[in-house]
């Protein structure tokens, strides 16, 4: 159950409360991933003090590895790994999508080999919705085919044709009482998402998610088609931008009507060294920060920067220690969840577009 609480006078942003088994989420938000099951370098327990509410498990992921079975017998994905919040799976389609060259799409569904062993596999629309139910997350998402960037039209066409198919079958596959989530697509043409926005409202779904962005195509882009399909979507249910996931990503989707975001960038790029900051994103292996004493942002409460300086976590950084990853990965998951905190009370106060234009170049201008 979803509750559009406000939404901002002088913009399309909105607040909202998404109802699910586990807990309540206030939107908008950030979903931290958990591909296999862990945010990568953290243990749940570090995950939740970074105030997380909601996080991402991916069943293609999880259906290779662990198996559903095992995760079954744990009691689903909750019990397997200890989470007693909220849990949202990816249907592995944007996976299948990824392995071009190792998969074949047919109507029936997708056959595809196992990168790592060669082994053989197939997901139709029913063992997708077969592998999230043995999983049991909150939010399941629908089996679709994401075209790539770019692409010709007929291709595009086909594409969301078959995944407007393929999401009728999900429907009637689904036993459980889990939510699932349609998802639009149509890639780069604005009739192809129109019609794609239309199809999938017409199903009484619990949220819809835009799917197929951010696959190599510009950020003007992005956002153009991000601007023509949120308003198609029902108001009074919950609106997933899937795979997006920067503060400056967050402030443009929440501009033009998004509830819900994930990604895995925070993550992957503390592994890198990099951090989010107000003055856009920068890098603990650089000299500048050699001695110092400063936490990584001024003000944070996340456990890195109450804890460490930026002098001491470029030092484990440089040692080759784990540690330096896990503390940049705290620091960049409790930004992007209290990032989207302070972006609902702004909508609250009718104050979005000042906090936008406040914060919107300065988080932009270093990449």
């Amino acid at each position: 159950m979803f509750e559009l609480v406000h939404k901002c006078a002088k913009s399309g942003a909105r607040a909202g409360v998404l109802t699910t088994a586990h807990g309540k989420i206030l939107t908008p938000i950030f979903m931290p991933v958990g591909t296999n099951s862990a945010v990568k370098t953290l243990t749940g327990e570090q995950v939740k003090n970074t105030g997380a509410q909601i996080i991402l498990a991916n069943s293609y992921h999880l259906y290779l590895r662990a198996g559903t079975e095992l995760i079954k017998k744990f009691g689903g994905i909750h019990g397997w790994m200890n989470w007693d919040k909220p849990v949202l799976t990816d249907s592995g389609g944007f996976q299948v999508f990824s392995l071009s060259h190792l998969r074949k799409i047919t109507e029936d569904g997708v056959e595809f080999r196992d990168p790592k062993d060669g082994k053989k596999h197939f997901i139709s629309p029913e063992i997708s919705m077969q592998i999230q139910q043995d999983i049991g997350a909150d939010i399941i998402m629908a089996f679709d085919e994401c075209a790539p960037y770019p692409c010709d039209y007929d291709t595009a066409k086909s594409a969301m044709e078959r995944t407007h198919r393929w999401l009728e079958r999900c429907f009637k596959a689904k036993t459980s009482s889990q939510m699932l989530f349609p998802i639009v697509q149509g890639a780069f043409y604005d009739d192809l998402r129109r019609e794609s926005a239309s199809v999938i409202s017409s199903f009484d779904a619990p949220g819809y998610a835009i799917g197929g962005v951010s696959v190599g195509e510009p950020p003007e882009v992005k956002n153009h088609f991000v601007e023509l399909t949120a308003p198609l979507l029902p108001e009074s249910k919950p609106r997933y931008l899937m795979g997006v996931g920067t503060p400056e990503d967050l402030l443009d989707g929440i501009k033009r009507g998004v509830d819900m975001f994930d990604c895995v960038l925070p993550t992957r790029n503390a592994r890198h060294g990099s951090f989010f900051t107000w003055q856009g994103k920068k890098n603990i292996k650089n000299k500048e920060f050699y001695d110092d004493n400063r936490p990584l942002v001024e003000g944070c409460n996340c456990y890195a920067c109450k804890n460490h300086s930026r002098a001491y976590i470029r030092h484990l950084w440089r040692c080759g220690e784990s540690t330096a990853a896990t503390l940049l990965s705290i620091h960049n998951i409790q930004f992007l969840v209290e990032f989207s905190q302070k972006c609902r009370q702004a909508i609250l106060e009718d104050r979005f577009d000042e906090f936008y234009n406040e914060h919107y170049q300065n988080l932009y201008c270093i990449k």
